[in-house]
């Protein structure tokens, strides 16, 4: 995640990048993505976006069809089996694109609100079974260069009960702008579920700090905004700063991750900000925090901030976590049941507050079609 200094979320805008996994090895990177999207049916041709990219209201109207021919486009390098060890996961560092300071009272005609309080975090208490749609996403950014974000378990609606779909924010994916694709994601569910790690401890066996295993991903999507916008500071790219990933179950004939972990969130999308009251949860690794401990804050309804008035405004709330609760799920309750109504995406270097994308018909197009591409 980032702060104001330093972005926590990252926001892309109306466009959707999907990476199927290739059998290409885990030192292989990508090219970055081709300048235009291709025009696979009247609604995707019009271009309004960076790099020749579909406008928002286009993109809304692409079919399962046009999804697919621009994911052909994109590939997800495979991890390799039983990459990560317990000393990899532990050199793992924060992965956090970073935000310019905004005025404590910003002209509330822009999209932009008073900044909200600051809200110390508070961790979770061991072990984390109640908690298990959480959990650490970890990926490298270069050779030997680990880096950590957070992700939640989602529900997929293709596979009720059995979905192997976690979303993220979309800095824990892709550089951006530049093109580099991370490589050896995998997502480690109730991470140090029993303190086994906890207080500079060392633990000698892998159920010990992933006691429901790691599952690599082999499919993931972020916006084209995000793809062709973002980068090392918060940009109008952080509005649509997500990710959402298919992952697999080092046993191949084993249970869904769903399955696995006793349950998923459904992703509420378009929900009215003034019927919010936000719960942050993630793994800070950035002082004072080590990574160790899953962390929320109860930030109550959120406020808004925004770097492009054209595009939905980001969430904000009031909260401490440091770089490393990136990706990390935004809750609110919704018919009585926790949803996910945003992921962590840019903070402040004082780490007093959080912010994310609001997640619109945009989003909802990317988990439509990943959910389905199976």
């Amino acid at each position: 995640m980032s702060r104001t200094g330093r972005s926590l979320v990252a926001v892309a805008t109306a466009g959707l990048v999907v990476a199927a996994a290739a059998a290409c090895g885990p030192d292989e990177t990508q090219n970055p993505p081709p300048s235009a999207s291709p025009t696979p049916s009247a609604a995707a041709s019009a271009n309004g976006l960076p790099g020749g990219l579909p406008s928002l209201d286009a993109l809304k109207k692409w079919k399962f069809s046009d999804w697919d021919n621009w994911a052909k486009q994109h590939v997800l390098p495979q991890a390799a089996k039983g990459f990560w060890s317990l000393e990899k996961l532990l050199q793992a560092k924060p992965k956090d694109p970073v935000a310019p300071p905004q005025p404590s009272q910003p002209p509330s005609d822009s999209g932009n609100d008073p900044l909200p309080s600051p809200i110390a975090a508070k961790p979770m208490a061991h072990p984390y079974s109640q908690y298990g749609v959480d959990g650490k996403l970890f990926f490298d950014v270069g050779d030997n260069e680990h880096a950590v974000c957070s992700a939640t378990v989602i529900s997929d609606p293709a596979h009720p009960g059995k979905s192997n779909l976690i979303w993220t924010a979309g800095h824990c994916l892709t550089s951006g702008k530049t093109g580099k694709e991370y490589t050896n994601i995998a997502f480690v569910p109730e991470f140090n579920s029993s303190g086994a790690v906890s207080n500079g401890a060392k633990a000698k066996d892998p159920s010990q700090y992933a006691p429901l295993g790691i599952w690599d991903a082999t499919q993931a999507i972020t916006s084209p905004q995000w793809q062709a916008e973002g980068g090392e500071t918060g940009s109008a790219a952080s509005q649509y700063d997500f990710s959402i990933m298919r992952v697999q179950n080092e046993n191949p004939n084993g249970k869904s991750l769903e399955e696995t972990v006793g349950g998923s969130v459904p992703v509420w999308f378009n929900a009215p900000r003034d019927q919010l009251s936000i719960t942050a949860v993630g793994y800070p690794a950035a002082k004072p925090f080590d990574g160790m401990e899953m962390e929320h804050c109860d930030g109550g309804k959120p406020s808004r901030i925004s770097f492009d008035p054209s595009r939905p405004p980001m969430n904000v709330i009031g909260c401490s976590m440091t770089g490393g609760s990136s990706g990390g799920g935004w809750f609110a309750v919704r018919d009585g049941k926790p949803a996910l109504v945003s992921n962590t995406s840019i903070g402040p270097e004082d780490n007093t507050w959080l912010a994310g994308p609001y997640l619109d018909d945009v989003a909802a197009g990317a988990l439509n079609y990943i959910s389905k591409k199976s």
